[in-house]
């Protein structure tokens, strides 16, 4: 396998997600491809392809980004600290879709490879990656086929990834200011280099082909539900911890700011309406309340999904 391996996968990947999406949202994504100028300091290319204002999407992005540093910054070596300022080679996909419709929850995922460049040495190369879901109301059928389809994803490489990853994720997409997970998780992993270069791709590779299968069911089952101005309040309050996280806690956001990345594309993740209200909290047996009660808590969801593929 080689470094133009993963790259020829990221990119079909990219195409084949936008292409699913964009047949089940009616419009057209925009394209936009970037080169930076030899004379910035992160060189590199990407292809961002984002739609707004669609019939599904309010707003949904997904991008490809491959690009080259003379320096690592802090937020990639805080558990490698013996490759602090070695050059890099990073690429990945992210994306991010924010429905319109509140019964139909955001989605998030990424996957991606970093190469650490030391000189004299030989190169040090990972892979990253997950999704996660952050319904807005609570489904319990649509909770344990998302974690399902992350776990059938990851069997064929342990029996132990997917509660492993599954706990990272619980853990690291939680506002640690606000003492409250993000949503209901899926799978998290960064650092990953067990069974080498071969072992890391192909299991990144099981991740991101599983995306559609574990979010376009939901988004079928639930974009006619009817729903009115109180649930697109409620949504835009939540929306606002999804930015909270981005903009405090993300990594992946601190490392695209901190190495010089692109900011338009980096703030793709961003919702197009949030709103905050002041020591706000639902009435006890609402809809909004059991999101908190019910959903907003790890919870084991793949164990009360029946075992073996989904459909």
């Amino acid at each position: 396998m080689s470094v133009e391996a993963v790259r020829a996968y990221l990119l079909g990947l990219q195409e084949r997600i936008v292409g699913a999406v964009q047949a089940e949202d009616g419009k057209p994504f925009i394209t936009d491809g970037w080169t930076r100028a030899p004379e910035e300091r992160l060189q590199g290319d990407g292809l961002s392809r984002l739609v707004e204002e669609g019939n599904l999407l309010e707003r949904g992005g997904c991008n490809f980004s491959h690009v080259r540093g003379p320096a690592l910054p802090p937020s990639a070596t805080q558990h490698r600290p013996e490759l602090a300022g070695a050059p890099f080679e990073a690429m990945g996909v992210s994306l991010v879709m924010h429905p319109r419709n509140p019964y139909v929850p955001t989605v998030h995922m990424n996957v991606r490879m970093l190469a650490a460049l030391p000189e004299g040495s030989a190169a040090v190369t990972w892979f990253g990656g997950g999704m996660d879901l952050t319904p807005y109301y609570g489904f319990e059928e649509d909770a344990r086929h998302f974690h399902a389809t992350c776990r059938d994803a990851l069997a064929p490489f342990g029996d132990g990834l997917y509660p492993r990853f599954k706990a990272w994720c619980d853990d690291y997409f939680f506002l640690k200011h606000r003492n409250e997970p993000r949503g209901i998780g899926g799978i998290f992993y960064d650092d990953f280099a067990e069974g080498g270069f071969e072992h890391g791709f192909a299991m990144t590779r099981s991740v991101g082909d599983a995306f559609l299968q574990a979010w376009l069911p939901i988004v079928q089952r639930r974009r006619a539900l009817p729903y009115g101005e109180a649930e697109r309040e409620f949504q835009a309050y939540r929306r606002g911890r999804y930015v909270e996280f981005n903009l405090v806690w993300d990594r992946g956001t601190l490392f695209g700011l901190q190495s010089g990345g692109r900011t338009e594309s980096i703030l793709m993740s961003m919702p197009p309406r949030a709103a905050w209200r002041y020591d706000w909290h639902p009435d006890a047996g609402t809809p909004e309340a059991r999101l908190y009660t019910d959903f907003l808590r790890p919870r084991d969801w793949a164990a009360e999904a029946p075992a073996g593929p989904t459909a």
